[in-house]
């Protein structure tokens, strides 16, 4: 099958490279699945970059342990594990490979083929694209729990997203808004409509203005850039607010852990970090908002698999509004 697959750390149109691989076997509890979509996520830029450096320790200090990038799969079972039953050859689905972690030998998604836990699968929503049903997988999965678990938005509250336009922000508009918050997104002036059309009442334009000089105070804030240290953020919180950090950060050795120490020091843990967990009921849930239509999935380009490479560089440019979606098939 073609892959692409991870040679060093650099420039991802130089060292994402395709090549050949054979097309894997599930294991008992595993699912086969054939690619037609995957899309890009902050761990793939991550992870083809090897930035932060900390991170390398884990992923790997010369190239990374495991080769080929991608978590997001939309597409179709081939062939199931032995104690599978809630999938069948045929079945259109989408899910993660995202283990939390990057291990040796493990399974991407730029491919043709791969394995999927079944655990960390469902059935693909009906009348929703295979595009679409990638792309919502993290970046749609980690806005829901940050909302509904994590900051316990509800009716009435004030939300502030900082990247309301990218592809997670994207995401955490729509469903504060269904939740019943007043929201607020920071963006820069070309996506000022776009985040307007997503829901937002109110909207920053951050060429124009700073959110953290202005008078308003939030229930929540999620800070998806962190282009303000976390302490400034925190700063607008009115009381009990809470502070929702989700960026790997600029510094290019330890990442957002400067910042999320300070913001404990000075904020008796206000802040919240966000963790993405790919259970069936999670991606479920965040389906059902994809049919009903209170959620809708915002893709900014579509790449070929072959360009996988161009695909991560783009989110790397920090441009991308939405998602950035790879055709497998």
């Amino acid at each position: 099958m073609k892959t692409i697959m991870q040679s060093g750390y650099g420039d991802p149109e130089h060292v994402l490279v395709e090549g050949e691989a054979e097309v894997p076997t599930p294991g008992d509890d595993e699912v086969l699945v054939r690619v037609h979509a995957t899309s890009v996520n902050t761990p793939d830029c991550i992870a083809t970059r090897g930035i932060p450096y900390a991170l390398r320790l884990e992923v790997g200090l010369r190239a990374p342990v495991s080769p080929v990038r991608g978590s997001d799969v939309a597409g179709v079972v081939v062939a199931v594990g032995s104690r599978v039953t809630d999938f069948a050859p045929g079945d259109a689905v989408f899910g993660s490979v995202w283990t939390g972690r990057f291990e040796r030998d493990a399974y991407g998604t730029f491919c043709e083929y791969t394995v999927v836990p079944a655990a960390q699968l469902a059935h693909k929503p009906a009348g929703i694209s295979f595009d679409e049903s990638a792309g919502a997988v993290m970046s749609g999965v980690t806005a829901l729990l940050a909302m509904r678990d994590v900051a316990g938005v509800r009716a009435g509250q004030k939300v502030l997203i900082n990247g309301a336009s990218g592809g997670l922000g994207t995401f955490a508009v729509q469903i504060a808004r269904a939740l019943g918050a007043e929201v607020t997104g920071v963006c820069s002036t070309r996506n000022v409509e776009l985040v307007r059309s997503l829901g937002a009442q109110h909207v920053i334009d951050y060429t124009q203005a700073s959110y953290p000089e202005m008078d308003a105070r939030y229930d929540v804030v999620m800070d998806n850039v962190m282009n303000h240290p976390a302490s400034v953020s925190a700063g607008v919180l009115a009381d009990a607010g809470v502070l929702l950090l989700n960026s790997i950060g600029a510094h290019e050795w330890l990442g957002t852990l400067p910042s999320m120490a300070f913001a404990a020091l000075f904020k008796s843990r206000r802040w919240r970090t966000i963790r993405f967990v790919p259970s069936r009921k999670n991606l479920e849930d965040i389906g059902a908002l994809l049919q009903s239509g209170a959620v809708r999935v915002v893709i900014d380009r579509t790449y070929p698999l072959a360009d996988a490479g161009k695909a991560v560089a783009h989110m790397l440019s920090r441009r991308a509004r939405g998602q950035i979606a790879i055709h497998a098939a």
